[in-house]
């Protein structure tokens, strides 16, 4: 498969080597030094675009790849909340692709069936409230992060006592906290740590007066979320619209 690369970082790298171990052929690197690669015959090649970048380029990203005629796999986070709307009405109405999850990794794919498993069972019983903790790299811009939001949605998709997600306490990388811990009941909760060089730590407790049940995934570094990637861009490369992890792993 002939795959093109939108962001070369650390993530972009790491994908660039699992691609070719698996046998694929790179086309083309974009990164913040030629983004005009977009109109090249070499990005045009491409049957699916992997794109890494940051919340404020990623929808832009999209719309480059999408003029070309490239399918696109996207692990950026951070540009939902402005441009979802836009993103689902493209793939819906005008025939363009896109999978996108905040998290590719198979493992946390995992997590999640257990995490939207675990809230069904937690609805019968209102004496736990739940909270949620992401711990990130420094590195990291957006708090809270796309895969912790992810996992509160499915957590307040199953508990009548949440209506939604609320920001809690971010521990910047300086030290300083911003932010309270003060939430509204029918809110929960998403702290967020910034420190070394943490891949991702994801923690759902449900406490009560008598107990506390409590999920973690902790990512050991980042092959995880690499492979999950590779893997989506060979999904996406025969399928087309609007993807998502829960098209790749079926549990």
């Amino acid at each position: 498969m002939k795959i093109a690369l939108i962001g070369y970082g650390k993530m972009g790298r790491m994908i660039e080597e699992i691609a070719l171990h698996r046998g694929h052929e790179i086309v083309c690197i974009i990164d913040v030094d030629n983004k005009e690669d977009f109109d090249s015959d070499a990005f045009r090649s491409a049957e699916v675009a992997i794109e890494f970048t940051s919340p404020t380029a990623a929808y832009g990203n999209y719309l480059r790849a999408w003029e070309q005629g490239v399918k696109v796999v996207s692990g950026s986070t951070g540009w939902l909340a402005d441009h979802e709307a836009d993103v689902r009405r493209a793939c819906r109405e005008e025939g363009h692709t896109l999978f996108w999850a905040s998290n590719f990794s198979l493992g946390v794919a995992i997590f999640s069936a257990v995490n939207k498993y675990l809230a069904r069972i937690m609805n019968a019983y209102p004496d736990y409230d739940v909270c949620e903790v992401e711990t990130h790299h420094v590195h990291k811009l957006d708090a809270p992060s796309g895969t912790a939001i992810t996992l509160a949605e499915q957590v307040c998709a199953s508990l009548d006592r949440k209506s939604g997600w609320a920001k809690g306490e971010v521990r910047n990388p300086d030290g300083t906290v911003s932010g309270s811990k003060d939430c509204p009941a029918d809110k929960l909760r998403i702290d967020a740590v910034r420190e070394g060089e943490v891949p991702g730590i994801h923690t759902l407790t449900y406490d009560s007066e008598a107990d506390m049940i409590q999920i973690t995934h902790s990512a050991h570094n980042r092959k995880g979320f690499a492979l999950g990637a590779v893997l989506a861009a060979e999904f996406t490369a025969t399928h087309s619209g609007l993807l998502t992890t829960d098209d790749l792993f079926q549990f």
